[in-house]
C-alpha cells in the first residue's frame, strides 16, 4: 500500500513537525527533517501494509532524522554568538560593539564588510574569493555601510 504524498503531508505534516521540534529544539530543522522524510517517502519504494504502518514508519523517520541532525557535527560545535564574543579580545569597548553590529547585518553584507575591513582584502579579491563580479562586491559594500551607520547611529541616539 502506498499513499499520495501530497495527502501525507495533509495528514501528519502538524503532528511529524511536533516530534521533530520536540528533538531539534529548533523550528528551521524540524522543517527540514519532514521535509526530508516525505522526500524519502516519496522516492522510496517500501510497501506498506496499512495507513497505520505508513504513519509509524513517518514518526521513526522523523525521529531517526532528528537525531542525526542533533548528533551532527555542526550542531555540536556550533557556539552562540555571545559565547564566542567572549573568547574574542579587543583594545577598546567601541571596536567590540563595531563588531557586533558587523555580526547582526545579513550574511550577505556581514561577509564582504568583514573580508574587505577585518581581513584587508581587495573588492577585486573579495569577488574571486565569492564568485561575484567586483561591481556586485562594492554594492554590497557600500549597503552594508550604510546598514551600519544606520545601526550605530540609532545606538548613539540611544545612549544620548
Amino acid at each position: 500500500m502506498r499513499q499520495p504524498v501530497e495527502e501525507l503531508i495533509e495528514l501528519y505534516q502538524n503532528n511529524l513537525f511536533a516530534v521533530a521540534f520536540n528533538v531539534c529544539k529548533n523550528a528551521e530543522d524540524a522543517e527540514d527533517v519532514i521535509q526530508d522524510v516525505f522526500i524519502q517517502y516519496h522516492t522510496g519504494r517500501k510497501e506498506f501494509e496499512s495507513e497505520t504502518h505508513i504513519k509509524c514508519w513517518l514518526i521513526r523517520a522523523t525521529i531517526n532524522r532528528s537525531q542525526n541532525i542533533v548528533k551532527s557535527f555542526w550542531k555540536r560545535n556550533k557556539t552562540p554568538l555571545e559565547d564566542y564574543m567572549e573568547t574574542l579580545s579587543f583594545e577598546r569597548e567601541e571596536d567590540m560593539n563595531l563588531f557586533e553590529s558587523v555580526m547582526k547585518l545579513p550574511e550577505k553584507y556581514r561577509v564582504v564588510i568583514h573580508l574587505f575591513y577585518f581581513e584587508d582584502y581587495s573588492t577585486r579579491e573579495i569577488a574571486g574569493i565569492l564568485r561575484l563580479g567586483e561591481s556586485n562586491v562594492k554594492a554590497r559594500l557600500m549597503r552594508g555601510r550604510q546598514m551600519l551607520k544606520e545601526m550605530l547611529r540609532e545606538e548613539w541616539d540611544y545612549d544620548e
